[in-house]
């Protein structure tokens, strides 16, 4: 029949059609909690079956890594990249763990990379690896500068970012302007003289 549409083609477009609606729910159902979320949910969501879900992606893992480059990924490493930029050691440090502390109140599925809670996806355990190397690069500029006490080290941030993350992902989470004034708390806690002495 002239004009008529194949099978396969129309097979190929709602494929990709379900694929994208399965992709949107995802990120909405990941972004407001977290990527434990109940696949029942993000299936109901986009309007398929939970069925077409592991036809599409495979499963959980496969979905978390076809999203989590737009829900964690590209935000994380904008805040790396930038903290790179700034040439003050103490002014890096404040703007790296203000923004990285706002990303983890802002971003359940970012707590859910930090805690590993998915250990078998590569990708989430390479943002891990890239978050680490960040740290461990920061904090021993910091401490050589004299921008941080000299007996923090990089596991103690992670020690800190950890839990936090366990706290907004298990606990109750504080009202905004609790959480930014804790924060301010704890660059006070770390700084080191220089940073002091500077009037921060």
């Amino acid at each position: 029949m002239p004009g008529a549409v194949p099978p396969e083609s129309r097979l190929r477009a709602d494929a990709r059609r379900n694929s994208e609606q399965i992709r949107s729910a995802a990120i909405g159902a990941f972004q407001g909690q977290g990527l434990t979320v109940p696949l029942e949910q993000v299936a109901e969501a986009a309007g398929v079956s939970k069925a077409t879900i592991f036809n599409r992606f495979g499963g959980r893992i496969g979905l978390i890594e076809a999203v989590i480059e737009e829900l964690v990924s590209n935000e994380l490493f904008a805040v790396i990249d930038h903290t790179r930029t700034i040439e003050d050691v103490g002014e890096r440090i404040t703007y790296y763990l203000t923004a990285l502390r706002d990303l983890q109140y802002r971003q359940p599925a970012f707590n859910d990379v930090l805690l590993q809670t998915y250990p078998h996806s590569q990708q989430l355990m390479e943002i891990c690896r890239a978050g680490n190397e960040a740290n461990e690069g920061l904090i021993a500029a910091a401490r050589t500068s004299g921008a941080l006490r000299p007996e923090f080290t990089a596991d103690d941030l992670h020690a800190l970012v950890v839990d936090t993350a366990l706290a907004l992902k298990h606990g109750t989470r504080p009202p905004r302007d609790d959480y930014d004034r804790r924060t301010h708390y704890l660059l006070d806690g770390i700084r080191g003289r220089s940073s002091a002495s500077g009037g921060q």
